[in-house]
């Protein structure tokens, strides 16, 4: 049986009341569930629910009542033929780049998207009748819980869960009314309406990858299907089901050929043996690790619709992450069930979208979540560096922008999918999994030879210009110029350049706390010889290259990577660097958000925040979630309010702007990245009364801050590995107190605290009253 890892269980501390004064919440509250008075009639509006590995979709009004089901390792993994033919290699995209051959890039990188797979597929849909005159009522979510609720009339009662550490999904009805099943299977086979092709966002259709039909069979109280994919890949779909005490109990599952050679018997065993157990035992194992989840941080902040937004996300990030699963795809473990292979293939986007999705797991204090990215980034580097090898020709490792389940290669815009610095920005999170673990097995085996094996291929493939400066052949900025000629830079852009002269001095860092000296010296070496960031020297805004301004309203804010996420360019480093972030956002704001989707917002606030401009980063945070946002709190990319935000009005449904937006609110109450821990950095003026608890600051210190008409309270430090933390001072001229270390063991620094903590002792600061 595939079984999920369990995170460590606390007491958890319920603060009661709703006082604006309180501390923050220590589980989320009622009203920050999803709550409908009409039923969801369309897939991307049903509530989520998962675990990682199985993810579920609960909708429909009754009549019936649909579960659509997924699992996160379901993939078409066919690989790309194109991509194995002589005329594939780096040397011969520069060569048709120089001659303008964009019929012929197009062709062979560009147009292979359109292929049926590799793609992620669905693993089909429940649906539930329930009496004759079953009528919606009511449904909600409870975050808290992790379990959706539907209340049919008449005094029909459907309960919904994804169990949070086992391979199941369990629905009870409380009802005497008859219960009738079915279990479709997704429309592989069949009749081809929309032929999978390029230049759209969903391919075609899922028949368009041509599966023979499922083999279905049944008994009494179960039904299931065996489902025969590419390449001999086989899974399979249960559900099981029985009646006791008035209340009618069912179970489903999904197994794969990849964990047993009989999926089939594998998924009905499961669900046997759930049922044997019954539904109070499951509920009972499955609450114990969502109390131990929410319990590892909470926030609270007066704008109601930021706030839920953010408990609506980590929700979500609960439900599609865990530390032995594959990372979030564009959809995670909620593929689209509309008989269409899904948006963008749901594959791994690796310009924007998995690094977004992520951002919010480290000041949360949730590491074991994204521990499931960079596991999954490490076990696959292999398949990476055999690609870089094979396409570039050169040493050390880049990784496809675009990636299947295996980190194959699927194509796309080839400015983009073929970027000589995807690897970089992957590295990011490996340096902030260190940074905010300060695990030195971590730090040896893996992040350090990550970044150092990224900074070989990058050393590799730029070449010294006239100058003696390091250049890149090929340069681009997602995604900006689109797939167009021009989407070439003739010089480094900087986003490439950000990534590089990040990736060469953190390399140096790291290689400097494991002991390697000559290492470290010979990457600030290197790092020497790249070119300086393009900036604009009258208006001090950041450029998108050399003599390119950003000349249009642009979705992607790849130019500015180097103030976040980077933080290569910090307000703390005083006025040059204040002057070109003010800059660069206000040349954002002067071309608008005609061009942006949600992400982009999502991205602001985090801009904004490390700007200190609270005000800004709220309102494109409470813009995210009013326009961007469907009431399943899914991301749709585009502008559902009418109000303008954006030109962009479709609903493809994509998770990096979620959870980018959480990763906004945090960055908001709290940073660290400077090396300095400073606490609420980016507050609006009208926010008077904020706190949160246990947030996360690299170092590995957890922070909990209280706020009281306008300032700072108290701050609690607890460090896990001992040493000093730095942290500007949250009372600025106010008298404090401090409990928990020697006076000796504070000293002062400018405006900044440097206090030696001791590991597992608790720091208290506190304002002293006038």
């Amino acid at each position: 049986m595939y079984r999920l890892d369990h995170i460590g269980l606390s007491i958890i501390v319920t603060f009661p009341g709703l006082l604006p004064t309180a501390p923050a919440y220590a589980q989320p509250q009622v009203h920050h569930g999803l709550h409908y008075q009409t039923p969801a009639m369309v897939w991307d509006e049903a509530m989520p629910l998962g675990n990682g590995l199985l993810g579920a979709l609960l909708w429909g009004d009754g009549d019936p009542l649909r579960i659509s089901l997924d699992r996160t390792d379901l993939w078409d993994l066919r690989p790309v033929p194109e991509f194995h033919t002589e005329e594939y290699s780096y040397k011969t995209m520069r060569r048709w780049v120089k001659e303008r051959r964009l019929a012929d890039l197009h062709r062979l990188y560009d147009d292979p998207y359109g292929n049926p797979g590799p793609t992620k597929i669905p693993a089909g849909r429940i649906e539930i009748m329930i009496g004759s005159d079953a009528k919606f009522e009511r449904a909600s979510l409870d975050l808290a819980e992790a379990m959706a609720t539907v209340v049919l009339r008449p005094e029909i009662r459907a309960r919904v869960f994804v169990h949070a550490t086992e391979p199941i999904g369990m629905i009870q009805i409380d009802s005497k009314h008859a219960v009738n099943l079915r279990l479709l299977a997704p429309p592989f086979a069949g009749k081809i309406t929309d032929e999978a092709g390029p230049g759209k966002i969903s391919p075609g259709d899922l028949a368009s990858l041509r599966y023979d039909a499922p083999t279905e069979s049944g008994g009494d109280n179960w039904k299931a299907y065996l489902q025969e994919g590419w390449g001999g890949f086989r899974f399979a779909v249960a559900v099981s089901w029985r009646r006791s005490s008035g209340a009618w109990l069912g179970v489903w599952s999904i197994a794969t050929s990849n964990e047993s050679q009989d999926p089939l018997k594998t998924a009905r065993d499961n669900c046997e043996k759930a049922l044997e157990n019954g539904f109070e035992e499951a509920v009972t194992s499955h609450r114990r690790w969502w109390n131990a989840y929410w319990n590892r941080s909470s926030v609270r902040v007066p704008n109601c619709i930021v706030e839920r937004q953010w408990y609506l996300e980590m929700y979500k990030f609960g439900s599609a992450t865990r530390p032995n699963t594959p990372p979030i795809s564009l959809q995670g473990p909620w593929t689209a069930d509309n008989m269409k292979i899904p948006p963008w293939k749901g594959d791994y986007h690796h310009d924007l979208n998995t690094q977004l999705s992520y951002w919010p797991a480290y000041s949360s204090n949730h590491l074991d979540g994204a521990s499931g990215f960079v596991n999954w980034l490490w076990q696959t580097k292999d398949t990476a560096t055999t690609w870089t090898k094979r396409f570039f020709g050169l040493p050390g490792l880049n990784v496809p922008m675009t990636a299947d389940l295996n980190q194959q290669q699927i194509g796309g815009w080839h400015q983009y999918t073929h970027s000589s610095t995807t690897a970089a920005w992957l590295a990011h999170h490996f340096y902030l999994q260190w940074r905010y673990s300060m695990d030195t097995d971590f730090l040896r085996e893996r992040a350090y030879p990550w970044l150092r094996e990224v900074s070989v291929f990058l050393e590799a493939v730029t070449e010294r210009a006239a100058d003696g400066k390091r250049i890149l052949p090929l340069s681009s900025s997602p995604e900006i110029n689109d797939n167009r000629l021009e989407a070439w830079f003739p010089t480094i852009t900087n986003y490439d350049l950000a990534l590089i002269r990040w990736t060469f001095e953190k390399t140096a860092e790291l290689a400097g706390q494991v002991g390697q000296a000559e290492q470290a010296q010979h990457w600030q070496d290197v790092l020497a010889e790249m070119p300086d960031l393009a900036i604009d020297t009258s208006s001090r805004k950041m450029l998108v290259a050399k003599d390119y301004e950003l000349a249009f309203s642009h979705r992607h804010l790849s130019h500015l990577m180097a103030i976040h996420p980077l933080g290569l360019i910090r307000w703390e480093n005083g006025p040059r660097d204040q002057a070109i972030i003010k800059a660069s956002l206000a040349d954002l704001e002067q071309h608008g958000t005609s061009a942006w989707t949600g992400y982009s917002f999502s991205w602001l606030a985090n801009l904004a925040a490390r700007a200190r401009d609270g005000e800004k980063a709220a309102e494109a945070l409470e813009i995210f979630s009013r326009a961007f946002c469907l009431r399943s709190s899914f991301h749709c990319n585009g502008d559902q309010s009418g109000k303008g935000y954006s030109n962009f009005r479709y609903r493809p449904f994509t998770l990096e702007g979620n959870f980018a937006a959480a990763a906004g609110l945090q960055e908001m109450l709290l940073q660290s990245y400077s090396g300095t821990i400073r606490v609420f950095p980016a507050i609006p003026a009208d926010w008077k009364d904020v706190s949160f608890r246990t947030l996360r600051a690299e170092g590995a210190f957890l922070i909990s801050a209280l706020r009281k008409d306008g300032s700072t309270q108290s701050v609690e430090i607890t460090s896990e590995n001992g040493g000093l933390c730095r942290i500007e001072n949250p009372f600025k001229k106010a008298k404090y107190e401090i409990k928990g270390i020697a006076r000796d063991a504070l000293t002062t620094h400018g405006s900044d605290l440097l206090i030696e903590t001791t590991s597992g002792r608790k720091i208290t600061l506190t304002r002293k009253p006038n």
